[in-house]
């Protein structure tokens, strides 16, 4: 559980950064699969976090961020990690 704890303070950390991330940016930064770091951003949401996201075939899309509203991008169809 402190494991879990800790990396959900990091992706929050990450994710204050005034920028947008792939999900495998992500997952590379906190070692962990692209699957986790969806579960994770689940997680922020459902602790009520405003954690938006956007789909691309490239993998990374340009999603609005601000400091009332972080960001990540990642592409999660196909992901098998």
């Amino acid at each position: 559980m402190l494991e879990t704890s800790a990396r959900l303070l990091r992706l929050l950390s990450l994710l204050q950064t005034p920028r947008d991330w792939a999900g495998t940016e992500l997952s590379e930064r906190l070692s962990v699969s692209t699957r986790t770091v969806r579960n994770d951003v689940e997680r922020l949401r459902a602790l009520g976090y405003p954690v938006h996201t956007r789909d691309s075939s490239d993998g990374v899309r340009p999603a609005a961020s601000s400091a009332a509203a972080w960001s990540t991008a990642f592409h999660s169809a196909g992901s098998s990690q």
